[in-house]
């Protein structure tokens, strides 16, 4: 067939669809305008697709996070996403056990005593990071009571990941990293591992080759060098024990994996670098060793065991909505802070014997603490927002120097079990002072419910303190035994009346204010002891404490002075605005209606037109 002849039959089969132009114009025009719309409509479908992906992911992280959540509203544990949501503390992330600590950021290195906080750097990196392509949200809980704290991370993909991290207790020169990534997908996924890689210029002496150590199916790498990571600080030498792992993993559908990741640290202060060859293999001797004696133990159970026997003595208060105002969230943060910073010799596993028996003499005497004219919920100093490192190691340095400085030394030197004794005898202003415990807190600032948790008076003894704030503003003090080895007596302010005998049950004791102002609560074993209180405390009146101002009370608990009045007042209140509303409507209607009467009045025997002339006259 001729070239002729083609173009004649295709001529032909065209003419054969009758098909108007107009119609041909229309369908034109639309397959323009779909080439054009098509990028659009993909990008919108990639947008919706990408919010579906986020609202998957948010959901995910939100059960993740249920049970961390009760925890966070009684102030027990802090919970930032990455970014912090706007009704969340940005407080910093840190674990530590008063040898070595680390903030959770990929790049934190590790940092070591150095006098009162773990403020110096050794520049070698121990976040072992989760990498997985494509987005990811991820929240981080510090767990004040259990000393560990959870990154949970949902990704894209599907992938979940739970981290902990804890500066384990029992063997202070141990890091603990358990991770755990699950699948729930019907096809396997991957994720890589690695660590940030050390800096070259905060070492000397810098060497690191792999090991095996018994018992182990595993390797490890061993890191020796001089850390001068700063040039105010003296230079360290230092050791460091690592599990290897995978740089990538395979987690198998509707699988879970898991992988601990122990690091072990050792460090000593070098007056010169030429010492460290002499101490390089006792420092790699004793990391090792730590290693292999974590084997032993169930290392997670005996870390939390040690963190709820700190909080044994503790704190709470009730919360106020007034601004600026300290809150229980704040509290158990310097808290923990604090204790994350100091060792606890009575429950680490190499801790001497001749050691433990100095340590329980600490703890039991605690003449003169604590000995400030002021109770430290006062003092703005102490509670800095801890949202960086920085901030908390100031915040601990200050902590435990006004500590040591108001008699609280002893049981400074007791470590962490001390510490955290002292503090709350510090928040109410107690004080042991010659056979009697003193409860120094000025009545002007019982306007709020305060809870004393277990105080110890000796080893055998814990006393509960409370004070609660009446109906009718008035606060009063509630007194009992945990637990004791004898009878033990109390009395209020001026001890003018027969002490009283404590037990299991609370005993109740008005706030009284005396001039010159003294103590309003004492506590003693010693019966005599504490009738002659009432001849040696020489003050000229005692009186009950007046009630405090409503106005105080309502901004504490409402957040504004007007807060808090009687229902009576809101009801009465109400039915004055539905009166008043009620009497508009009815002045609005009767001037309507004797207006429409009057227009009937003038205009009913007027004629049409008068009518027109009339209205547009």
């Amino acid at each position: 067939m001729s070239p002729r002849d083609l173009i004649y039959r295709l001529k032909r089969s065209l003419e054969k669809i009758k098909i108007s132009k107009k119609i041909g114009i229309i369908i034109f025009i639309v397959v323009v305008f779909l080439y054009y719309l098509s990028p659009y409509m993909r990008s919108s479908s990639t947008i919706n697709s990408k919010y579906d992906s986020e609202a998957f992911m948010k959901n995910r992280l939100l059960e993740l996070l249920i049970y961390p959540r009760d925890a966070s509203i009684n102030f027990n544990a802090n919970i930032k996403h990455e970014p912090p949501y706007p009704d969340e503390n940005p407080f910093k992330e840190f674990v530590g056990n008063g040898y070595i600590g680390m903030t959770l950021d990929n790049d934190s290195p590790i940092y070591i005593k150095n006098d009162r906080a773990l403020s110096v750097p050794v520049y070698w990196f121990p976040i072992v990071e989760l990498i997985v392509e494509g987005p990811s949200v991820s929240a981080t809980v510090v767990n004040y009571k259990t000393g560990i704290s959870n990154r949970y991370k949902v990704f894209g993909n599907k992938l979940r990941s739970n981290v902990k991290y804890y500066a384990y207790r029992a063997l202070p020169s141990v890091i603990v990293q358990d991770i755990e990534i699950s699948n729930p997908t019907d096809f396997p996924l991957f994720a890589k591992l690695k660590q940030q890689p050390y800096k070259n210029h905060a070492w000397s002496m810098y060497n690191t080759r792999t090991i095996k150590i018994a018992d182990y199916n595993e390797n490890f790498s061993i890191t020796s060098g001089i850390s001068t990571s700063t040039s105010k600080n003296p230079i360290y030498g230092v050791s460091i024990v690592c599990s290897k792992y995978p740089s990538e993993v395979k987690i198998s559908p509707h699988g879970i994996y898991q992988l601990r990741v122990l690091i072990s640290v050792e460090y000593s202060v070098l007056k010169q670098t030429s010492e460290f060859t002499i101490a390089k293999p006792l420092l790699e001797s004793k990391s090792i060793e730590h290693m292999m004696n974590i084997l032993h133990y169930d290392v997670e159970k005996t870390h939390i065991n040690i963190w709820e026997k700190l909080w044994n003595t503790g704190f709470s208060i009730s919360t106020s909505k007034a601004a600026d105002v300290l809150n229980g969230d704040l509290i158990n943060a310097t808290m923990y802070y604090v204790l994350s910073s100091i060792r606890a010799p009575t429950y680490e596993i190499s801790t001497p014997p001749a050691i433990l028996s100095q340590v329980s003499n600490s703890l039991s005497y605690v003449e003169g603490c604590y000995g400030a004219n002021y109770d430290t919920l006062q003092a703005q100093a102490l509670w800095p927002k801890p949202y960086s490192l920085n901030d908390i190691n100031n915040a601990v340095a200050l902590w435990i120097l006004t500590l040591e400085k108001q008699g609280c030394h002893n049981l400074v030197k007791a470590g962490a079990s001390g510490v955290a004794q002292a503090m709350v005898l510090s928040f109410g202003n107690f004080r042991f002072s010659n056979q009697h415990l003193e409860f120094n807190m000025h009545p002007k600032f019982l306007h709020r419910d305060y809870y004393f948790r277990r105080l110890n008076y000796g080893n055998m003894t814990h006393i509960n303190v409370t004070v609660i704030v009446q109906e009718d503003n008035k606060a009063v003090i509630s007194v009992a035994m945990d637990r004791s080895d004898k009878n033990y007596y109390a009395c209020d302010g001026g001890c003018l009346d027969d002490p009283v005998l404590l037990g299991p049950e609370y005993k109740t004791f008005p706030v009284k204010i005396t001039d010159p102002v003294t103590a309003i609560l004492y506590i003693t074993y010693d019966r005599k002891h504490m009738e002659d209180l009432r001849h040696a405390i020489h003050v000229k009146e005692v009186l009950e404490a007046p009630a405090h101002e409503h106005h105080v009370i309502a901004l504490h608990k409402h957040g504004h002075h007007l807060g808090g009045l009687p229902t009576f007042f809101w009801v009465a209140i109400g039915f004055l605005i539905v009166i008043f509303h009620l009497f508009l409507i009815k002045l609005i209607y009767n001037e309507y209606f004797i207006w429409q009467e009057k227009s009937k009045v003038k205009y009913g025997d007027l004629t049409e037109n008068q009518i027109n002339r009339t209205i547009v006259f």
